[in-house]
């Protein structure tokens, strides 16, 4: 039995993958993650929230471009089904005690450039000429780049440049003609 609980409020937490469906007859389960802290998220102890249930991982493995775990109590194939589609949530790693590192930083001299999804949602898009594209609607999966959804169009994240947490806007660097507009320069 662990002590341990996700705890924090549905709000505080970050969506950090999915339950795809059974595998095996054992209870193991195909996750799919959407997160960049793969160690942290699998490591046998880590909690995870599923809806208001805590689950405890047991083991994990991986599998493809996805992930076979092991929850406690979840020992056969019906208790593995009953979680299938059920999205997996965690509380930030910095408040488990944790520095993952800044939350974005700048693709100038060839850093990784870090961004997670609830700090982009709502947050206005300002591209290198200062045009405000609007509010980020959602973050759209894709297998070469998650896309910004604006309401006048999709970003790849690839062009993302930073977060102004004062402004509350996000930098993009987009090609001319991506959302609409054009150099009239």
């Amino acid at each position: 039995m662990s002590s341990s609980s996700s705890g924090g409020h549905p709000d505080e937490l970050l969506e950090v993958g999915r339950i795809e469906k059974a595998h095996g007859l054992k209870g193991e389960v195909v996750v799919s993650l959407v997160t960049n802290m793969v160690a942290d998220r699998t490591a046998p102890g880590a909690v995870l929230r599923a809806g208001e249930r805590d689950l405890v991982i047991v083991g994990s493995r991986p599998h493809g471009n996805r992930w076979l775990v092991t929850f406690d109590g979840v020992t056969d194939r019906d208790d593995a089904d009953a979680l299938r589609g059920t999205t997996l949530l965690a509380e930030p790693l910095a408040t488990a005690g944790e520095d993952p590192g800044p939350p974005s930083a700048t693709a100038d001299h060839g850093q990784e450039v870090v961004a997670f999804v609830h700090e982009l949602i709502g947050r206005r898009v300002v591209d290198q000429r200062g045009l405000d594209h609007g509010p980020v609607r959602s973050v759209i999966e894709n297998p070469a780049s998650d896309l910004l959804e604006l309401d006048d169009g999709l970003v790849p994240l690839t062009f993302y440049r930073g977060t102004d947490p004062e402004a509350g806007t996000i930098a993009v660097d987009v090609p001319d003609g991506l959302l609409g507009d054009t150099d009239e320069g």
